[in-house]
């Protein structure tokens, strides 16, 4: 069986809930399939022929109806195009919609060809706090508000790079030492800085002395507003 429209799946899925036990009927007050059984609440599966924004959407209204809610696609091919239902950001945003997750393949044998990716269950995320420390620590050490939100592309003033530029500026007039740099307004850091040399912006010219490069200079012009900030 090849797979050319939504109706394509509603056999498999019907086939796969009926041998749990479900009564199940087509197309039921706009749901496009659903199955009750006495000792539980409906489950509702909407079907689509590959995972679309329509079909969460549609996938989240049915929540007002019941819990048990689920979407059904095909089994993705190896040239399928757009959000997969294996990929693991769609699983993430199913699990945290509390909407299960079903595929269907053709190819496999009848009543074995519907695979339950996730079942519909209450998610809590777990907050990360490591990340929500660096997201903090970022937020509190950066200058200003160098750069524009949705911005694609291009270079990101971060903090660190705010704290790169303000050694840079400092070395254009020519080569200091670690001590004149922190005596001048350098970050605390800076030898640490100085030594990874992320951007390519500095050289060591003598011990614990260090020169602009022709990169460092091209920096200084090129994040210009970030330096002003800074």
């Amino acid at each position: 069986m090849t797979i050319t429209a939504e109706t394509d799946l509603y056999e498999p899925v019907k086939t796969f809930l009926e041998g749990q036990g479900y009564d199940v009927k087509g197309e039921v007050r706009g749901c496009d399939l659903v199955a009750t059984r006495p000792d539980g609440p409906p489950v509702i599966v909407e079907l689509k022929k590959r995972f679309t924004l329509d079909l969460v959407l549609q996938g989240v209204d049915r929540l007002a109806l019941t819990d048990l809610v689920y979407l059904a696609v095909p089994q993705p091919g190896r040239r399928v195009t757009g959000p997969s239902p294996l990929d693991a950001d769609v699983k993430k945003l199913c699990r945290r919609l509390g909407l299960g997750l079903l595929t269907v393949d053709p190819e496999r044998a009848e009543g074995h060809c519907v695979t339950v990716l996730l079942d519909p269950v209450p998610y809590t995320p777990r907050k990360d706090r490591k990340r929500t420390a660096r997201l903090l620590g970022e937020h509190a050490r950066r200058v200003g508000d160098p750069n524009r939100g949705g911005s694609t592309r291009v270079p990101i003033v971060t903090a660190y790079r705010q704290d790169a530029l303000r050694c840079a500026r400092l070395l254009e007039a020519g080569p200091l030492t670690v001590a004149a740099l922190r005596a001048g307004g350098a970050p605390k850091d800076v030898a640490a800085i100085l030594q990874r040399n992320v951007y390519g912006w500095f050289e060591r010219v003598a011990r614990g002395t260090y020169a602009l490069t022709p990169a460092g200079l091209a920096g200084v012009e090129s994040f210009a507003h970030a330096v002003a900030r800074s």
